[in-house]
Parts: C-alpha cells; structure tokens; sequence
C-alpha cells in the first residue's frame, strides 16, 4: 500500500459516514468535488447494501420482497 492510498481510504470513509462531498473536497484540499467523487472516494459492498435496504424501507411495494426476480440476476 503506498501512502497515497490512504487519501482514498480517508475520502471513502467520509462518504461512508455521511460526509457531504464539498466537506471532503475541502479536508483533502481540493478545488472541484469532482476529483473527491470520481477519483478519491469509492463505493463499498456495504454502502450499496445500506442504500438499498434504506430505499426498502421508504417503498412498501418492497417490503416482503425476498428474492431478485430472475430477469434482474446476473446472467439472465
């Protein structure tokens, strides 16, 4: 890991927490939040998880809903 690999790990885990993009623009000295978002910030497994149950949540439609219909599966 080279050091500069931590200002990644460092703008994913503000993601993660919630931090607004221009809030870690600013920490990680950069003039556009372009380069925090396309560049420095990463999205993980469980910030994907996290979205969707968040969305389930709010949609009632989903509540219930325990499997992926095929037509959504990888492969299909």
């Amino acid at each position: 890991m080279r050091f500069h690999d931590l200002r990644h790990g460092y703008t994913t885990l503000l993601a993660r927490q919630g931090a607004h993009p221009k809030v870690a623009a600013a920490l990680l000295g950069h003039s556009s939040t372009a380069v925090t978002l396309e560049i420095y910030s990463h999205v993980t497994d469980d910030m994907k998880r996290e979205a969707v149950e968040r969305l389930a949540a709010v949609l009632p439609l989903a509540r219930g809903v325990t499997q992926i219909p095929s037509r959504y599966q990888d492969g299909a």
